[in-house]
């Protein structure tokens, strides 16, 4: 199964990607120190949980699968399709604006936060070098989980039929309705393939971030690519969720690394 405990943590894991050189996890929000509405494994600094229990949540999540807390590099996620290359640790306060980051440096552990946007995991056990990618709906159509395999292509001669991908827990495609201009936006990004992406469910349309991210990897060349299909919405037990907790909740977290 791809859930295991870790103590108080309940923690989501690919099957596909378990490799003794790879460290990877998704958090459930269980397991934490935060009270309502941000219960209870909260990592997200901007949702008005308070900093220390912030800090702890963090802690015990990256002491769960033996991570060094100090190794972190995370980002300000703006939904866009920048890449951030994280040779070492983050040191500088000021956090970089990306939702894409790439390591081939076993010391750093890529790190970010998500309430319905996907989480998308890249190992390449070849030449090794992994990926983390946060894509809401902007995210996708600006190709974000594409700029991830071609960087990775590009800086570490990653070849995209040997990467392991993972597309996470996040807002599934029942509970996902979109407005015309994200619908306009879906159409310019895929082309003839949009309606793949797209349905109409009880008059309105709604959006599969699951098939189109996985569409913009397959193009690329990778083959492998595990997609765990659970909705954000539909589980509030073990995710958050931003549209099904009405903008009131936290973020869980996702971490990527090779191992020291």
């Amino acid at each position: 199964m791809p859930f295991r405990q870790v103590g108080s943590l309940r923690i989501y894991q690919f099957e596909s990607l378990i490799h003794p050189d790879l460290d990877q996890a998704i958090f459930t929000r269980r397991g934490g120190v935060s009270p309502d509405p941000w219960r209870s494994l909260n990592v997200g600094g901007t949702v008005g949980d308070e900093r220390d229990r912030v800090k702890e949540n963090r802690h015990r999540a990256f002491t769960a699968v033996g991570r060094d807390p100090a190794t972190i590099y995370d980002v300000w996620q703006v939904h866009s399709a920048h890449v951030v290359v994280a040779d070492a640790p983050r040191t500088e306060k000021s956090l970089i604006q990306a939702d894409v980051l790439i390591t081939d440096n076993p010391q750093v552990t890529l790190f970010m936060r998500f309430a319905d946007c996907v989480p998308i995991l890249l190992f390449d056990p070849k030449r090794p070098a992994v990926g983390l990618v946060h894509a809401g709906w902007l995210g996708t159509v600006r190709g974000a989980a594409g700029a991830a395999v071609q960087a990775m292509v590009e800086l570490y001669g990653t070849h995209a039929k040997d990467l392991l991908v993972g597309i996470g827990p996040s807002i599934g495609p029942d509970h996902y309705p979109v407005g015309p201009e994200v619908v306009e936006q879906v159409h310019k990004a895929f082309g003839p393939s949009a309606d793949r992406h797209l349905h109409v469910r009880n008059g309105q349309v709604h959006f599969n971030m699951w098939t189109a991210n996985r569409d913009l990897m397959e193009e690329r060349g990778v083959l492998s690519i595990e997609v765990a299909e659970l909705c954000t919405v539909c589980h509030p037990e073990d995710w958050y969720s931003h549209r099904g907790e009405h903008g009131t909740t936290g973020r869980f977290g996702a971490l990527i690394a090779l191992s020291e």
